[in-house]
């Protein structure tokens, strides 16, 4: 969790929503790292868990990331969850919850729906104050405008 605090760190240095990503392999070594770029890439897929999924899976020469831990510092959307499902990831950690558009632990439970032909662990709140610190000092000034 701390690489993808770092990622966060990035992240709102270059003024986007302060989220970062690891994808941690089966071995425990980290196979990439991404933060926010929705912003900067006028892009709205850009979102730390997608680049960091899609990173490792070139990395590996396999869409199928099962063994993966995908690691984020907060509680991923309903497209990024889709996405963890999508490649197969064994667990989701974050570490802040998202009560707006949380989609693995919070409002929805996309990871562990047993309708999907996938399913992985979801273990929430790891170094979760620390992300939810960023994510406000991040928005705070800007909410006073």
């Amino acid at each position: 969790m701390r690489a993808a605090l770092l990622e966060a760190e990035k992240a709102a240095e270059e003024g986007e929503v302060p989220v970062g990503a690891v994808v941690v392999g089966p071995g425990g070594e980290i196979l990439a790292r991404a933060h926010n770029r929705s912003v900067s890439g006028n892009d709205p897929t850009a979102h730390a868990e997608i680049l960091a999924l899609r990173k490792a899976a070139k990395k590996l020469s396999n869409y199928r990331l099962t063994g993966c831990r995908l690691v984020v510092t907060l509680e991923p959307c309903p497209m990024c969850a889709g996405a963890a499902v999508a490649a197969r990831v064994s667990e989701i950690i974050f570490g802040a919850a998202d009560p707006r558009t949380g989609a693995v632990h919070t409002l929805f439970r996309i990871a562990s729906d047993e309708r999907l032909n996938h399913r992985a662990l979801v273990i929430p709140g790891v170094l979760g104050k620390e992300s939810a610190a960023l994510l406000t000092a991040f928005f705070r000034p800007r909410r006073k405008k």
